[in-house]
């Protein structure tokens, strides 16, 4: 009975079976207090301000995580467009990078200066331990896909029909939740739940152990943007 309830699972898609699992800790990380209040106009400048500059710290420890990401797809994907996704996702970092910087130099933060935080330090600790070659591909994309589906959800809330989000802040919340970026977001998905699919119960279960991880270190990252610590 056990074996057939964990084929339906595979077959209805891990990631859909986890989300709605553990939807609670999904909804804290993308609908956190911080997205809400960029949503209904009430963000104090100074907690994006902080958000900027430590996620510019993040995003470039988010690169060699990507490059190792897209060597274990080189290695053990079962499909040759894996490849070709995680490269597109990799092109844009570069952008990313450089408007961290325009966007910093815009509100006087000098990202030269910055000092990770504690959240920050823990949250890039993850990734680097995502890069070693003993975890598996499996874990990695689904990693990588909820890193992705974290911000793309959070910010698509604030520039959905009737959100206050102040005119100031729009392009940030663009960036990440636009249309195209949530169609590169499904796209990890499927990946990620074809993998699922095929994968052992040791590694279902190291991929969900690392699915929950990511969401609690971004509720931590959204709290340290806050002032939570």
């Amino acid at each position: 009975m056990e074996e057939k309830a964990k084929a339906e699972e595979k077959k209805m898609g891990m990631i859909e079976v986890w989300l709605r699992k553990h939807r609670s800790l999904y909804n804290g990380a993308t609908r956190h207090p911080l997205i809400l209040s960029i949503r209904d106009g009430t963000i104090n400048i100074d907690c994006f301000k902080t958000w900027l500059a430590q996620d510019y710290l993040f995003v470039r420890a988010f690169v060699p995580f990507a490059a190792s990401l897209l060597i274990k797809a080189w290695k053990e994907s079962d499909e040759s467009g894996d490849v070709e996704v995680i490269l597109g996702g990799m092109a844009s970092l570069e952008d990313e990078i450089s408007w961290f910087k325009r966007e910093a130099n815009k509100w006087g933060v000098s990202v030269s200066d910055v000092v990770p935080q504690r959240a920050n330090v823990k949250y890039c600790g993850l990734l680097e331990s995502l890069m070693s070659p003993e975890v598996e591909y499996t874990v990695a994309i689904t990693a990588f896909w909820a890193i992705e589906a974290v911000y793309q959800e959070s910010f698509a809330h604030c520039i959905e029909e009737g959100s206050k989000t102040p005119p100031e802040l729009k392009e940030t919340c663009a960036r990440w939740g636009n249309e195209a970026f949530g169609n590169y977001c499904q796209s990890l998905q499927k990946i990620a739940n074809r993998r699922l699919q095929k994968a052992s119960d040791e590694e279902l279960k190291k991929a969900e152990v690392t699915f929950l991880s990511v969401l609690e270190n971004e509720v931590e990252f959204w709290n340290m943007s806050r002032g939570n610590v």
